[in-house]
């Protein structure tokens, strides 16, 4: 069982920057990778970045790409979305998520893969 925090959401302007983190707590994350996903009123949950827990690879949204930067603290359990130059498009609500590798390997945009699931911080980019 992994539980997951998520935090740092607010309202910003845009071109602003927000920073959200999200703590695990549980099972050991070493084989694991860690994702970010938003999901606006009426929209589906899509996908934004995601990040291998133990080697750090990383992965992007093309609408995020040069924006947003995932990372981990492997000591703290804590993954983060540095979020850039922000858009009133990324207004959403922010879901961290937890899959294990042998999922994520299959299908990493797909929120299908992540098991475990935070309970979402608002995000509200005004223009």
């Amino acid at each position: 069982q992994v539980q997951l925090v998520e935090s740092g959401g607010g309202l910003v302007q845009a071109g602003g920057s927000l920073r959200l983190s999200c703590g695990a707590s549980g099972r050991t994350l070493s084989s694991s990778a860690m994702g970010w996903f938003r999901q606006a009123p009426g929209k589906e949950r899509e996908f934004v970045a995601t990040i291998e827990w133990n080697g750090g690879t990383t992965y992007y949204a093309e609408s995020v790409k040069g924006r947003f930067t995932i990372s981990r603290d492997k000591d703290k359990n804590t993954v983060y979305l540095q979020m850039n130059s922000l858009k009133p498009e990324d207004t959403a609500v922010y879901y961290c998520a937890a899959a294990r590798v042998i999922d994520w390997i299959r299908d990493y945009v797909s929120p299908r893969q992540y098991a475990y699931w935070g309970q979402g911080t608002q995000v509200t980019v005004s223009s």
